[in-house]
């Protein structure tokens, strides 16, 4: 049976990763397309984009995996049935449930693959392509929006417009409140470097409220203590499901702990804790695809149903997410649904062949 088991592995795993290339080809091209009308805008050239276009393809292979997992073990099966192999393996005993095992089993390294790769590749590169990517636009920032960044620190809101790369912040502003929630001290700050462990604010003004007025003082330079770390500032540059599960717990704890709100990023720890559950169900989907309704139809229209479905948990998961945000739902129930959803599905279909 191990040899079995790892006949249909290399089958299911080779479609895998045909199909996996094939959608990240696709991508590539669109992506190469629109990156083209930003070629020539500031220092970045070709070969900056090509090297944007190389640093972030890490980030695509995992968001698009459990599709290409569902695809490659429809194609994979689809091939053994072309050849009257699963027949064969049917009458000499092997059950369906075993035939899913094999395909989990071959599943299971492509699953710990993506996952490593989502937690110590995709952060890092995701972050220095994005970063050296708006650098080179703008030729000033890594990151710079319209309001800046929020956050609060005690009894401080902070608002920084200005993100560099290597940890050089501008352009912030501080506003202090006391016990009674009134303003009491504002302060401005051209730029902020974090030295030895704490925060120097450059070239500042600061205005103390008083019932008797406002007064205003000038400074070249002052230690600035918060909690606010280089590495929590680090995250914003890339979106939360780029993230690591490490930096994602950080940063949600952080929030939570400034009573923030923490749902978006406690959602994406949480979906990135149930990635190998989705992934396993879209593989265990195929059974069902070549054993069952489907199993007389074509190769090619058996891969666009299974597209299809693909797309479908894709939009669903999506859907249940911002619906869980909307109505305050818990993020592991959020994040596990639609996988949980799919997997009572592919038993079910399952049980009736």
């Amino acid at each position: 049976m191990k040899l079995l088991d790892r006949y249909i592995g290399t089958t299911v795993f080779r479609s895998i990763g045909i199909v996996l290339l094939v959608l990240i080809a696709l991508d590539s091209f669109f992506r190469l397309v629109r990156e083209l009308n930003e070629v020539g805008t500031g220092d970045y050239d070709q070969l900056e984009m090509f090297l944007y276009l190389v640093l972030t393809t890490p980030a695509q292979i995992v968001e698009f995996f459990p599709i290409a997992a569902l695809l490659g073990a429809i194609t994979g099966l689809g091939a053994l049935a072309s050849t009257s192999e699963l027949i064969v393996m049917r009458a000499a005993g092997v059950s369906l449930v075993r035939i899913g095992g094999s395909i989990l089993k071959a599943g299971f390294v492509l699953i710990l693959g993506v996952m490593l790769l989502a937690e110590f590749v995709v952060p890092d590169s995701e972050q220095f392509a994005e970063s050296r990517r708006s650098q080179l636009l703008a030729e000033q920032t890594a990151i710079k929006t319209k309001n800046g960044f929020w956050s609060r620190d005690a009894r401080s809101f902070l608002n920084i417009r200005d993100i560099r790369p290597g940890g050089e912040i501008g352009d912030i502003y501080i506003y202090e409140f006391d016990d009674k929630h009134e303003l009491r001290t504002t302060t401005y700050a051209n730029k902020a470097a974090y030295e030895d462990g704490n925060w120097i604010l450059i070239g500042l003004s600061q205005s103390e409220i008083t019932t008797q007025g406002i007064k205003t003082s000038t400074f070249e330079r002052a230690q600035w203590d918060s909690i606010l770390s280089p590495a929590l500032l680090s995250l914003l540059v890339i979106d939360p499901v780029q993230l690591s599960m490490r930096d994602l717990y950080e940063y949600y704890t952080y929030l939570n702990d400034t009573r923030q709100e923490a749902e978006v990023y406690e959602l994406a720890f949480w979906s990135r804790m149930v990635m190998p559950m989705s992934i396993a169900v879209m593989m265990l989907l195929a059974v069902p695809f070549v054993f069952g309704p489907l199993r007389s139809v074509s190769i090619g229209q058996r891969i666009f149903v299974g597209f299809l479905v693909g797309l479908g948990f894709f939009l669903f998961n999506k859907a249940f997410n911002h619906i869980g945000i909307v109505y305050d739902l818990p993020p592991i129930l959020s994040a596990s649904l639609p996988p949980l959803t799919f997997f009572v599905v592919s038993i079910f279909m399952i049980r009736r062949i």
